[in-house]
């Protein structure tokens, strides 16, 4: 049963077959496995089509988190930065609407805990157990982790945008640390001790903190302001004997030492981000999660994606916590003839 290898891998246990994830936005590939369409009108065939898919793979968790019931936006200034459609025969564009700060100075005074509202973490934990408990009914036999998005840097970026983000630290760095970042580390608190009240087995921490080729400020301003904040965060939930699961985009290879140092259990990372030194310092004692490269699916033969394979399971199979995924996901443009050959090296090479 797939929970159960779960269970088993994030205690560092051996399994028979490596641990099996995947974030897969690609429905045609969904409806091709499965014959059901995820995108259909009918909600339980879009529903069963998922069902299928997970156990298919097969899945032994599903990335899940849970920041809450309230819309930021709805109680507060954030920033929308616009999106686009990348699947197939997509159109639609949403351009950005204005930011609402407009100077600096307004960013540097912001207080995201008075801005959003500090949730009451009784009436926060009973939403988080009933949430948690109706998403694991859905899918009895894949363990779907608790977990939040917008911890601090990603708080950051939902608010302000990258470009007010970025002006602000720079122009000031030790208020934007001291004051700014403490805002959004109280919000995220309650809502870490909310969680720890619902008590999951596994938790997964989002806060995508770095960029493509690593960190976005001044290494030595995360050691100061963002690292020790995360310790405070997760030993609310390590108290409670809760897994904690970093995950961020980017390249955090450079703070690798410092992520575990501050009490993470495990790592979930793309392909930026260097397995081979994980699995070298960490193999042994944390949880491993990634870290094949879509890029590879998508534009590669088969000789290249069975050789991106192999560079995964020959790097990490030893390793009690791998499990494998395509660490940037499974977007709409990876041909399904090359996701199923990915599919089925996984499966033949996983095996112990």
């Amino acid at each position: 049963m797939s929970i159960e290898i779960f269970k088993k891998i994030v205690n560092l246990q051996f399994t028979e077959r490596v641990g099996r994830t995947e974030y897969c936005d690609h429905p045609l590939l969904i409806k091709h496995i499965t014959g059901l369409d995820p995108q259909s009108s009918n909600p339980n065939e879009a529903k069963h089509a998922y069902k299928k898919f997970y156990e298919w793979v097969p899945y032994d968790f599903i990335w899940s988190a849970n920041d809450g019931p309230v819309d930021w936006s709805k109680v507060g200034r954030t920033t929308d930065m616009g999106h686009a459609v990348y699947a197939e025969g997509g159109i639609d564009y949403r351009k950005p609407k204005p930011c609402p700060f407009k100077s600096v100075d307004e960013v540097l005074n912001f207080d995201a805990a008075q801005e959003y509202g500090i949730p009451d973490i009784n009436e926060r934990a009973e939403y988080f157990s009933q949430s948690l408990k109706n998403a694991q009914d859905a899918h009895p036999d894949v363990f779907v982790t608790a977990g939040y998005c917008k911890t601090i840097v990603s708080g950051c970026i939902a608010s302000f945008g990258w470009e007010m983000f970025l002006e602000a630290v720079g122009a000031d760095p030790e208020r934007f640390g001291d004051y700014v970042i403490e805002g959004f580390f109280q919000l995220s608190l309650a809502n870490f001790k909310a969680w720890a009240k619902a008590k999951p087995f596994a938790f997964i921490c989002h806060d995508d903190m770095v960029w493509s080729n690593g960190a976005i400020f001044n290494p030595a301003w995360y050691r100061k302001y963002i690292f020790p904040r995360y310790r405070k965060l997760w030993d609310v939930l390590k108290s409670e004997g809760i897994k904690v699961l970093f995950c961020s985009d980017g390249n955090f290879t450079e703070f690798v030492d410092d992520i575990a140092n501050a009490g993470a259990d495990g790592f979930i990372f793309e392909p930026l981000t260097d397995l081979e030194l994980i699995v070298k310092k960490y193999g042994k004692t944390h949880v491993i999660v990634g870290n094949a490269d879509c890029r590879i699916l998508t534009y590669g033969t088969k000789q290249d994606i069975e050789k991106e394979v192999l560079r995964c399971m020959n790097t990490a199979k030893n390793c009690p916590g791998f499990i494998m995924a395509v660490g940037n996901h499974i977007p709409s443009n990876v041909p399904i003839d090359n996701a199923m050959f990915y599919f089925e090296a996984v499966r033949k090479y996983g095996q112990r």
